[in-house]
């Protein structure tokens, strides 16, 4: 039995409709794109991948890990969504898509400028078919300036925007966070100009082009680290996380497995001193506050780790839970699954597609209390191709007939 046969099925009811009625026409492969269209998909977007024949979306070759026939990483960001095999590189499939973009609020594309151009869905030649057409770019160094021909993916905008180089031990070499979070950040970034320029178009009537930038939106996260620094001309340095704001704002050992606390304010460390038995710290000179503290923190730390080693992980965790501390473990991704907090609030549940189980993350937002989004398992390739012709264009076997002659379909 897989970890994804244990997760529940989605929550009956009425899922989210917020954007009922918004079509759009997603062109873009791998992860930013594809999960700026999963934000908008949950909302109540109607969402068209438009995939190349035979080939699809690049990530449904990223594996293995593959669970029925697909990749992994393609069914974590695809739900709620139609696919069509459509190949515009080619004049009449060219035109299809075009007769699309005339019907649709928004098209997201992830090609460079040139690309666009070249292949007759840049900004310019799109919102002349369609004035009211919000265009969406999710590049990796944008539309202009002098990289914005280059390709990029999540590693090179980590690389690029300082993340990387503050991440882990001093004693390693650089090092990438544990999930795309370039791609994550800047499909977010994307998913809300969307919505602001939908907005906006509801007060002009007019579309818009966004263009977002993988490094940009990944440089972006990094503002609390860049901001000290332009301030103070201190650098910052790899420390393992040990270097933060706030005097003790780390990882410590226990007795068993490793934990984390953060202790932002005077009254959480107060607390804290007692709870570990230790109140003779709170109280002593130079530990009053968190500028004092963070002077003295080499000398608290070695104390509070030889405090935390003598009990287990559970032991203060339940005190400090009990305390109103802001403690937490380490968990591997099999304990995020069995959270109770996360379970009891429905982020986790699995799909079926024939007879298996997708497992899905949800969206992790409720509205009026409602957090439910799931209506279409991840699409195979090209499946809704004649559905979204008919629905959107009322197109029949005549004109796919037409396509499908040309080579395009």
């Amino acid at each position: 039995m897989l970890p994804a046969d244990k997760l529940p099925t989605p929550d009956p009811g009425n899922t989210l409709s917020m954007l009922s009625g918004i079509r759009i026409l997603d062109l873009t492969t791998s992860i930013a794109g594809p999960y700026a269209t999963l934000l908008l998909a949950d909302m109540g977007a109607s969402i068209v991948k438009v995939e190349r024949p035979g080939r699809g979306d690049d990530a449904r070759a990223w594996g293995p890990p593959f669970l029925d026939g697909e990749s992994l990483w393609f069914l974590s960001v695809n739900r709620n969504k139609q696919s069509i095999a459509l190949d515009y590189s080619n004049p009449a499939g060219l035109n299809a898509l075009h007769a699309l973009v005339k019907e649709a609020d928004v098209i997201i594309v992830n090609q460079v400028a040139r690309s666009q151009k070249k292949l007759g869905i840049d900004c310019a030649t799109l919102r002349a078919i369609n004035s009211r057409l919000i265009h969406v770019s999710i590049t990796g160094f944008g539309l202009t300036g002098s990289n914005s021909d280059q390709p990029c993916y999540d590693l090179i905008a980590e690389g690029y925007s300082g993340v990387m180089d503050l991440t882990g031990e001093a004693c390693h070499g650089p090092q990438k966070v544990g999930t795309p979070a370039a791609d994550l950040l800047a499909g977010s970034d994307a998913a809300l100009a969307t919505l602001a320029a939908l907005v906006g178009r509801g007060q002009t009537g007019l579309g818009q082009s966004i263009d977002v930038s993988m490094v940009e939106s990944m440089t972006r996260f990094m503002t609390p680290r860049i901001v000290p620094y332009l301030g103070s001309g201190e650098l910052p340095i790899r420390s393992g996380g040990k270097d933060s704001v706030i005097a003790i704002y780390q990882l410590f050992d226990t007795a068993d497995r490793p934990i984390v606390l953060g202790l932002g304010n005077d009254g959480i460390w107060s607390r804290f001193c007692q709870t570990i038995g230790r109140p003779d710290m709170a109280d002593k000179p130079g530990y009053a506050d968190n500028a004092g503290r963070r002077a003295a923190r080499k000398e608290i730390v070695v104390e509070i780790q030889a405090t935390l080693i003598r009990h287990g992980r559970e032991h203060w965790l339940a005190l400090f839970a009990e305390a109103r501390i802001p403690a937490g473990p380490i968990n591997s991704l099999d304990e995020v699954i069995r959270d109770r907090t996360l379970s009891e609030r429905g982020l986790f549940y699995s799909v079926q597609r024939g007879s298996v189980s997708i497992p899905q993350v949800g969206l992790g937002i409720q509205f009026d209390g409602n957090n439910r989004t799931f209506r279409k398992a991840p699409p195979r390739l090209g499946e809704d191709t004649q559905a979204v012709f008919d629905s959107w264009l009322g197109w029949g076997d005549e004109q796919l007939s037409a396509l499908d002659a040309a080579g395009v379909l």
